[in-house]
């Protein structure tokens, strides 16, 4: 049921009306990650009437998150971020069903959760569950809502559902990765990005024109600087995309690569895996064994990236990455 005084100050707009609220009462939504950018999608999606959302994060409430993550407050700390958001977000709209997924999203579940939804949101700030998400979305022609903030830089755009797909407009990772414990990220700035996100969905949702799809938005906080980017006629790539894989999918016949140090990862989870890092790997200094595929190993993504294209160009064809995480 529709509550007019909860909505009345979106329903009286004429790109609402009943007919919208009703659009939004009926949606389903996937929010991959309930951190910086996913508490801003989850607040503003739940206080529209958004009525079904699917929240998937591993973490639990850090204080270090706290600074832009206001969803959460000091009591939730040690909690798991989707218990303590579906209790907030419950408080704040009785209305809206709130179903969790405390665990890692993966290529083992992507396929799972996103057909079972209208649109999926990735706020996870993972390239590698942005990839996964991407696949899955192209696929099964649900719309993805992206969004990635480091330092006072950010951009969010829709891909797929008729758009082009991520991997059409970023057909590589970038050579480095960053994260917020790294690099830093102003709490403001996440808080704009996930509104932008949050509105973006909004506007599919809604079926706003003109379409958002197959638009990206770039922002500079630092300089206040904003692009819009109309990425409509990317190309999807024509070679035979480097995918994601859950460990669990490794077999016998794999050769493993780990290419975390050993100070970082003392030990593997692949007891036969070869030890070694990305730069011997594209320096070729290192033999790699023939098997029917190679399996490179890294904790986001980057390096594993890295390392497939260099095996790629040493006549390596069969090539799966995992992000391993934290």
């Amino acid at each position: 049921m529709i509550m007019s005084g909860r909505y009345s100050r979106q329903t009286i707009l004429a790109e609402v009306g009943d007919a919208g609220q009703a659009r939004l009462a009926g949606a389903h939504v996937l929010v991959v990650g309930a951190g910086g950018l996913g508490c801003a999608v989850l607040e503003y999606l739940t206080a529209a009437g958004v009525g079904r959302l699917t929240i998937v994060d591993p973490d639990h409430v850090e204080e270090s998150n706290l600074h832009r993550q206001p969803l959460y407050r000091m009591a939730d700390l040690g909690y798991l971020k989707v218990q303590a958001a579906q209790t907030a977000l419950q408080q704040l709209n009785p209305e809206v069903r709130i179903d969790v997924v405390a665990g890692r999203l993966g290529a083992g579940n992507a396929v799972h959760l996103v057909t079972a939804v209208d649109l999926v949101v990735d706020a996870a700030d993972s390239f590698a569950v942005t990839y996964v998400l991407s696949d899955a979305c192209q696929g099964a022609s649900r719309p993805l809502v992206s969004a990635s903030v480091l330092g006072l830089k950010g951009y969010v755009g829709v891909f797929c559902a008729g758009a082009p797909s991520y991997r059409a407009v970023f057909p590589e990772m970038p050579r480095q990765g960053g994260s917020c414990a790294t690099a830093g990220v102003l709490g403001t700035a996440v808080g704009v990005m996930g509104t932008l996100q949050a509105h973006l969905t909004l506007a599919v949702l809604l079926d706003l024109k003109p379409p958002v799809a197959g638009r990206l938005l770039s922002v500079d906080f630092r300089t206040l600087h904003m692009a819009e980017i109309s990425f409509g006629n990317a190309r999807e790539p024509d070679e035979s995309p480097l995918r994601f894989i859950d460990p669990a999918d490794v077999t016998d016949s794999d050769v493993v690569i780990d290419l975390r140090s050993v100070t970082e990862a003392p030990r593997s989870p692949f007891a036969a895996a070869l030890r070694t890092d990305v730069e011997t790997l594209e320096a070729r200094r290192v033999s790699v064994p023939s098997a029917p595929r190679v399996v490179l190993c890294c904790r986001t993504g980057v390096r594993a990236w890295r390392a497939a294209r260099a095996l790629t160009a040493q006549g390596h064809r069969n090539i799966a990455l995992i992000a391993l995480g934290e």
